[in-house]
């Protein structure tokens, strides 16, 4: 009598009364425990269908079939042959998962190749729907110089009245822009060690992330995830007036000012640029054929700049609010910012490259390669220097328009969204969910430094007058100071 699992004579025999096979109580209820079934039939069988045989006790004999070394040979041959089975059988599945695998592989391949086509056929008919758009639209929108005749898609040049204002500006700035001292009044890095937050006030809904401030850093503007406009005061810390919500996300904000009289310019989600005067509507344009996702004012004070996702950048000419231009680029743009002196502007777009484009020709004057995406720019005032946050990375990069390359990444150690330089280019503010950090560039030594940091779920922030003050929009639609 021998187990039916072990082969042996067993010590505690017991029989299932299932398949009437003989086990050892301790294998067959360690067999049962984990299967749950008679490891000779495979039918359920708990322990209490087990029959405990009744044996006298004495000492087992050694089975009688492995008592002479023929009868061992056999067993060593019936082991070999079980094995030489196996390995066969494995051999057989491990064919068959190949085959199943390159055909697996080459299906992966083959969809990843139509994939990739239909991409291509999607984005091309992307772009022809957005020409045919802009089109439809470009009758109702007045061009200057056109007396509201349709205009010339991807023009290139600009009228010769605004490139006389663009030269004037850029050698009325170059020619005082190297030499100007850091006014006495500005914040010295001692500033910052007593800045703190005041408490927050709400201004607009829940992810909004824009915010621009006047000329004299008293009034924000900010732009609501609903499409709703807030006019708040700094120095009040109230929110002064806000527009009705109309569903279509700000994502980008300008103060502008035509003569004494405030204007507030925004870049829609829809694709709409519209020119405000306390909520009301002054001009519309609707040139995108997709997002707007950055909005720029050129030192001059009359030319604004848009960019959006249908790979378009659009030039304004603000003193008569009519449209400039519109040149299309390879990528979708995500952001803008004009050169301090005007004859320059840069463009992140979603392709990773920073697009530097001359202001006079639009021509695309220079690319800067990053990691990823670009979701904030800012020029220092030096002139150089472009600060540039790839989206969702914890660092920012800076690069030197010179080199051609970028000469330094800050490791802030959590996500940025948005960099602002301050008026002198000594102080960098970045902001992001992590909170708001300064960093500071001192020439003599040519090191950085950390000035500031506050936890805040910040979206965006701007430097208050003299550096002395940080206006922050956070997530949740709230606006606080940093002094």
């Amino acid at each position: 009598m021998l187990c039916a699992i072990s082969g042996e004579a067993p010590q505690v025999p017991v029989a299932s009364r299932k398949s009437g096979s003989v086990f050892e109580r301790r294998l067959i209820e360690t067999y049962i425990q984990e299967n749950g079934k008679d490891p000779v039939t495979g039918e359920d069988l708990s322990i209490e269908d087990l029959i405990e045989l009744k044996t006298p006790r004495a000492v087992k004999p050694r089975p009688p079939a492995l008592t002479s070394i023929p009868s061992l040979l056999s067993v060593f041959q019936n082991e070999w042959d079980a094995l030489a089975l196996e390995t066969y059988t494995l051999k057989q599945h491990l064919s068959q998962l190949r085959q199943e695998l390159s055909t697996a592989l080459y299906n992966n391949d083959a969809a990843v190749r139509v994939i990739a086509r239909l991409t291509k056929e999607r984005d091309e008919a992307r772009d022809a729907l957005g020409r045919l758009s802009l089109q439809d639209r470009r009758a109702t929108a007045p061009v200057a110089g056109t007396n509201g005749d349709a205009m010339q898609v991807d023009g290139q040049g600009l009228p010769d009245a605004i490139i006389a204002k663009v030269d004037a500006t850029q050698q009325r700035l170059s020619s005082t822009r190297r030499r100007r001292p850091i006014p006495a009044d500005w914040a010295t890095p001692d500033t910052f060690s007593s800045f703190n937050f005041s408490d927050s006030v709400s201004a607009s809904s829940s992810g909004s992330k824009s915010l621009a401030l006047d000329s004299a850093g008293s009034t924000a503007l900010i732009g609501g995830n609903d499409g709703s406009l807030c006019t708040f005061s700094v120095q009040g810390q109230e929110a002064l007036q806000t527009t009705q919500p109309d569903g279509s996300s700000i994502n980008s904000i300008v103060a502008y000012a035509q003569g004494d009289k405030p204007l507030s310019i925004v870049g829609k989600a829809s694709g709409e640029v519209s020119v405000l005067s306390n909520g009301a509507p002054v001009a519309s344009f609707t040139l995108h054929a997709g997002a707007v996702t950055g909005l720029a004012l050129h030192p001059c004070g009359d030319l604004l700049l848009s960019v959006g996702v249908d790979k378009s950048f659009v030039y304004y000419n603000l003193a008569d609010m009519t449209v400039v231009s519109q040149v299309y680029t390879d990528s979708d743009l995500t952001c803008c910012q004009f050169h301090p002196d005007g004859h320059l502007f840069a463009a992140g777009s979603s392709s990773g490259q920073i697009k530097v484009f001359e202001v006079k020709t639009s021509t695309n004057a220079a690319n800067f390669d990053a990691s990823g995406p670009i979701q904030s720019l800012s020029f220092s005032e030096n002139g150089t220097w472009l600060a540039a946050v790839v989206r969702g990375s914890t660092s920012v990069g800076i690069w030197d328009l010179r080199k051609a390359t970028e000469i330094k990444t800050l490791d802030l150690g959590s996500r940025i969204d948005y960099v602002r330089w301050d008026y002198t280019g000594q102080y960098l503010a970045a902001a992001g969910p992590g909170g708001v950090v300064v960093q500071s560039y001192d020439k003599g030594s040519k090191s950085w430094s950390e000035l500031l940091r506050k936890a805040s779920s910040a979206a965006a922030v701007e430097w208050g007058p003299s550096g002395k003050s940080l206006v922050v929009l956070n997530s949740d639609g709230s606006v606080a100071l940093l002094r």
